[in-house]
């Protein structure tokens, strides 16, 4: 088990990572072993979210991005994929955007968000206005989103901009990526047991770290986020 004493001696260790990413998975299964509803997985895993974001703010982390729905999960049932989009209005209220306004958060949102609602990408579009001028850590919600596509409409829109290949380098396509400006996540979590990115930051995840856990989402805690962060500095130290 991780002390507090020794997570404040990592959060000061040269190689806390910057950038923190992490595939928010298994709240259906949750609330299948419960005998509930996904819907009820859905819901906890929100809370947990809320709590995870918290933690990641105490810790002076400078970037997190969560992967909250994937381009795939429109293939999921109506009534799911429903349940799931309601969920950031009752995320995102005046209590939680005035918590983010306190503790200096910026909301951004990575993704095409032109197939929601436009009551959902007005929300949206006013939570990224409305904490713009944050300039502590950056939280990025993944909506609408796929490791393909990002990559697709990058290259679009440096087709569309008249750039020739010979110009084209690493960096100028990052500039183009949904993650513009921002560093490459160091460390990517994942829950529920499964080991692959299923589509998640493929460009950005070239040099990542990667750490699995069974645990389902609803049940992610600090104790197994300090694990994932300890063991992310001793696969550096190591280096």
């Amino acid at each position: 088990m991780i002390t507090k004493k020794k997570l404040d001696q990592e959060i000061q260790n040269d190689h806390f990572p910057n950038h923190i990413a992490i595939m928010m998975d298994g709240n259906g299964r949750w609330a299948k072993q419960r005998g509930l509803p996904r819907t009820a997985g859905h819901y906890a895993g929100m809370k947990t979210m809320r709590k995870i974001i918290r933690i990641c703010c105490k810790m002076n982390l400078k970037y997190l991005t969560l992967y909250a729905f994937s381009s795939e999960n429109w293939k999921r049932p109506k009534d799911e994929v429903d349940y799931i989009l309601s969920l950031p209005e009752q995320f995102f209220d005046e209590a939680t955007l005035q918590e983010f306004d306190e503790n200096n958060i910026r909301v951004q949102f990575l993704g095409d968000i032109r197939k929601f609602s436009t009551g959902l990408t007005d929300m949206m579009q006013s939570t990224v206005e409305r904490t713009k001028n944050n300039d502590g850590m950056i939280l990025n919600f993944a909506m609408n989103y796929g490791g393909r596509a990002d990559i697709m409409h990058a290259m679009e829109q440096i087709v569309a901009s008249g750039i020739h290949p010979d110009e084209i380098t690493e960096e100028l396509f990052e500039s183009y990526l949904y993650t513009e400006g921002q560093p490459s996540p160091e460390l990517i979590i994942r829950t529920s047991g499964e080991i692959r990115l299923s589509n998640f930051l493929l460009w950005q995840s070239a040099t990542s770290e990667l750490w699995f856990t069974p645990t389902y989402w609803p049940d992610f805690n600090q104790k197994l986020l300090n694990s994932a962060i300890q063991e992310y500095i001793e696969r550096k130290t190591r280096e």
